[in-house]
């Protein structure tokens, strides 16, 4: 026998999201949809024109966007002792070099992001195996390899996001929650647009940005013209 169709699913479904739209009328729509009973996560997915197998092409990096994201992240940073004070004065909820690495081999993972100085990677690199396939490994290209750990770890406190592409070639980003103005997501949208224009890779050929699409995390998409 079907499900029956939710009033929520039904409420969504009048509101096309067939079409492709500019960002303000996908954002409108997005922020049109029933609401749920939570302030829901806005999200962004880009499908790019790249090919992930080729080293030249991977896309990673890290994101701040203007009005932030509506969520701050757990950081903690490898650091050498003199730094420490100075990592948790910053926002990171741990701190330190040989026993973090230890208290992370013992099985503590309640953490989002982590930083390292340059210096502490022979440290870390220890933990490749736990924090590699979990997205949690420092990374130069990501912004959680510097010798600024101070500015990194108030940054990925406050809600700055790191992005990669998959294997299908998608980046998936977040700019921002429901209770946010049109305004404001759509600010955060164009920062994100811009970022990912700046980083394509010059051996990508052909169309760049094949879809974008903008959602709620309860929601149908909205397809933007990118």
């Amino acid at each position: 026998m079907p499900r029956p169709i939710s009033k929520r699913t039904q409420a969504n479904a009048k509101i096309a999201t067939d079409n492709v739209h500019d960002a303000a009328a996908a954002i409108k729509a997005v922020k049109g949809f029933k609401k749920t009973k939570f302030d829901e996560t806005v999200n962004v997915v880009f499908h790019l024109g790249i090919d992930p197998k080729q080293a030249d092409q991977i896309i990673r990096g890290s994101v701040s966007l203007p009005h932030g994201i509506g969520r701050s992240a757990r950081v903690i940073c490898f650091c050498p002792s003199d730094k420490v004070a100075i990592a948790k004065a910053n926002g990171a909820i741990e701190a330190g070099a040989e026993e973090l690495v230890a208290k992370i081999e013992a099985g503590w993972f309640e953490f989002d992001v982590a930083i390292a100085s340059p210096d502490m990677m022979r440290v870390v690199s220890r933990l490749g195996k736990v924090l590699g396939p979990k997205g949690l490994m420092p990374s130069p290209k990501a912004g959680t390899v510097t010798p600024d750990i101070a500015s990194a770890v108030k940054e990925y406190a406050a809600g700055k996001q790191e992005y990669r592409n998959d294997d299908g070639g998608n980046v998936h980003g977040v700019i921002g929650k429901m209770s946010f103005s049109e305004q404001a997501l759509h600010e955060n949208f164009d920062a994100f647009l811009a970022v990912i224009h700046k980083i394509r890779p010059a051996s990508a050929k052909g169309t760049y940005i094949k879809k974008c699409v903008i959602s709620g995390c309860m929601s149908p998409g909205v397809q933007v013209s990118a």
